[in-house]
């Protein structure tokens, strides 16, 4: 061979080559985004092509991997691959190696925005079914993943904020393609409601990207939620993050912490409210022990006004008073005057001449003593006033 001629190999050879070449010069791992087609599992193998529009490559992820992913995507949607080329020299045939696969944040927003609308029409989600949080819930139910930074979140927030509260915490897968598990989880709570007697359910996640938040999009474990007896309050992902399962639980927070901000009471405002109660009390206390304090005084001030000597004076005054009245309605001062009362031997007063018969005895009484009489005639007055009811006052 001249130093002019070409290089001569065999197919194995020139395979061969490729394959080195494609090792040494290429990354051992990287990233790819495209849409997936026709994804199809051979032999307990995930075949699909990787395609941008413009261009396109296979994709496989082995049985082994396969088991691994937490998402495998439908036909059209967008992800994102973590693969590594793998060249087969046999046949020089070229594809993507799949060590891990998401859906891209598109996918993402499209299944969130089409199970919304869905629910939105059903009145599943609806801001007017929303049921209030318990005021100082007694025992608390908590969904998430353990261990996790979340549940140390809630934990500690639990603690600090309102001691009193009793978490109950049922693990549960939070990432992947794990709804069924979520849902079995709200099954098994709601079956043990009754002996547990939560007042709240507490679904959390820590923070993560929007694309591992997916599986809180998922339209059967959604409905799940907004069908759960207790009220639900969300704390998943970051502040920024909204899934549907935000959307159709009761309270969303924006983090697992901020979740039990919302549910629980805070101790700090507990202490506060009971100082201020203590101290009105004690204000209270204060001012009617001062108006009882005025009162017994005023009281005293009135009894020593009414002295003995002051109530005897008083009492011999009024007396006088009532003698002198009864002596100016007294019969006898008209007869001291020159009247006279003219009785039946009785006693009882003759008011009108019409109560006297001829011959009939009468007592005229005089103011020294009495004179018994007899009437020898009767005569009328024509002029004279008609008789009237006897005054008491000439009531002997």
């Amino acid at each position: 061979m001249t130093a002019d001629a070409p290089p001569t190999y065999s197919v194995q050879e020139l395979n061969g080559a490729i394959g080195s070449l494609l090792e040494r010069g290429f990354a051992p791992r990287f990233l790819v985004q495209a849409t997936a087609s026709r994804p199809q599992v051979k032999k307990g193998h995930l075949w699909l092509t990787l395609t941008d529009g413009e261009a396109s490559i296979t994709a496989v992820a082995w049985a082994s991997k396969l088991k691994q992913l937490n998402y495998v995507p439908a036909d059209g949607e967008g992800v994102t691959v973590v693969g590594k080329l793998n060249f087969w020299a046999a046949r020089a045939s070229l594809a993507v190696q799949v060590l891990d696969m998401r859906p891209s944040l598109s996918t993402v927003l499209r299944r969130f925005e089409a199970v919304r609308s869905l629910l939105e029409s059903e009145g599943v989600i609806d801001p007017n079914r929303r049921r209030p949080l318990p005021q100082s819930p007694q025992r608390v139910a908590v969904l998430t993943s353990v261990p996790s930074s979340a549940l140390a979140d809630i934990l500690r927030t639990a603690r600090e904020r309102w001691p009193l509260t009793e978490l109950v915490v049922m693990a549960i897968p939070v990432q992947g393609d794990v709804a069924d598990r979520i849902k079995a989880a709200l099954q098994q709570l709601r079956n043990a409601s009754a002996g547990l007697q939560p007042d709240a359910l507490v679904l959390a996640r820590g923070g993560g990207s929007r694309e591992d938040l997916m599986v809180f999009d998922d339209e059967e474990l959604c409905r799940s939620l907004a069908s759960f007896p207790l009220p639900v309050v969300t704390g998943i992902g970051h502040e920024d993050d909204l899934t549907v399962a935000d959307l159709v639980a009761d309270h969303r927070a924006a983090t697992p912490t901020a979740a039990m901000v919302a549910l629980l009471p805070s101790r700090d405002t507990a202490q506060l409210q009971i100082s201020e109660r203590r101290r009105q009390l004690t204000n209270h206390r204060s001012w009617w022990t001062e108006r009882q304090r005025q009162r017994l005084a005023e009281r005293q001030q009135s009894w020593q006004e009414l002295s003995l000597p002051s109530v005897l004076i008083q009492r011999r005054s009024q007396l006088e008073q009532r003698k002198q009245l009864l002596q100016a309605l007294s019969p006898q001062r008209w007869l001291a005057r020159g009247f006279a009362i003219l009785e039946s031997p009785s006693g009882a007063v003759i008011r009108s001449v019409n109560a006297v018969e001829a011959e009939q005895e009468l007592v005229v009484r005089l103011s020294d003593g009495s004179i018994r009489v007899k009437a020898q005639s009767t005569e009328c007055d024509p002029q004279s006033v008609p008789d009237v009811a006897p005054s008491d006052s000439l009531t002997p």
